[in-house]
């Protein structure tokens, strides 16, 4: 089965399942397993690969509207080398010291490729999950979307430095935190903006109608015309942006205190029906386990 199919298979066996971390007494609680051949495309530093490893738990985090706590990895590899090794390290270590959490160590194991294995936890009294959405409410994306996505062309076109940079993205846990009290519905963007609504959609029981222009990252509109680059930003992911839904009287309010630009992309409907200018918006997004 694909990695949708067995994640409905262990909502379905686990009451708590479906949202983007665990909530237990105040306590959030996530984790996550990147691979070299899925995850980090040829050229990937090992300093980068740490702050993207811990940083994709630190946005579960954020996406609850947590503040984050601390961050632990396993490093597998097949050798380990000392210069890799603290390079990963450093990378882990700032990544938490960007979102004010600490990276507090981790484990090593012989791998057969590259891989890491990361948890992050936080704190809330008050998470928001994806099952809050109501019809009438605004639906917005923090930053940009297709920044990974540009970053994978870069890399393919062998711009290591620049495709680097684009990877390093920051967790939004400053921004999940400032729209918590805001937001009725928030997920991360990791599998792509058509997923998240998707997914969205089915935790909620509701509908979106989604407009274009979407807030595209200018990086992927250097490198692609207008619709791949729509495409790319739509369904790509790994983007790590907050997806959420506010009510209509609260939106103003929530971008005075979003320390991220908030782009109001679209509105809640209750037909469960999910769109894009009008056309059916196809369930498609990254897929654990395929490369991109």
């Amino acid at each position: 089965m694909d990695e949708r199919s067995a994640l409905g298979l262990i909502a379905e066996h686990l009451d708590p399942a479906g949202d983007d971390a665990a909530v237990v007494d105040g306590l959030v609680v996530t984790i996550d397993m990147l691979h070299e051949s899925t995850d980090f495309p040829t050229g990937t530093t090992r300093y980068t690969a740490g702050w993207r490893a811990v940083g994709a738990s630190l946005s579960d985090v954020a996406a609850m509207g947590g503040e984050a706590t601390a961050a632990v990895a396993v490093y597998g590899a097949s050798t380990f080398e000392a210069e890799a090794i603290t390079a990963f390290v450093d990378g882990a270590r700032d990544v938490c010291a960007a979102v004010d959490g600490a990276y507090v160590g981790g484990d090593l194991d012989e791998h057969d490729e590259f891989t890491a294995a990361t948890a992050a936890v936080g704190r809330t009294d008050n998470p928001v999950l994806r099952s809050g959405a109501s019809p009438g409410d605004v639906v917005c994306v923090t930053g940009t979307l297709g920044r990974s996505a540009a970053a994978l062309g870069f890399f393919d076109a062998g711009e290591h430095d620049r495709a680097n940079d684009l990877f390093r993205f920051e967790p939004r846990v400053a921004a999940g935190r400032a729209l918590a009290p805001y937001a009725s519905a928030m997920m991360d963007s990791s599998d792509g903006l058509a997923r998240s609504l998707h997914q969205l959609a089915e935790a909620s029981d509701v509908g979106f109608a989604v407009e274009s222009p979407l807030p595209i990252d200018d990086a992927l509109v250097e490198i692609t015309d207008p619709e791949e680059r729509q495409e790319l930003a739509v369904s790509f992911g790994e983007d790590f942006e907050l997806v959420c839904t506010i009510p209509e009287e609260k939106l103003d309010a929530a971008r005075e205190v979003s320390p991220t630009e908030l782009t109001a992309i679209g509105q809640v409907t209750d037909d469960g029906a999910v769109a894009l200018d009008g056309e059916p918006l196809p369930d498609h997004g990254y897929t654990h386990g395929e490369s991109g």
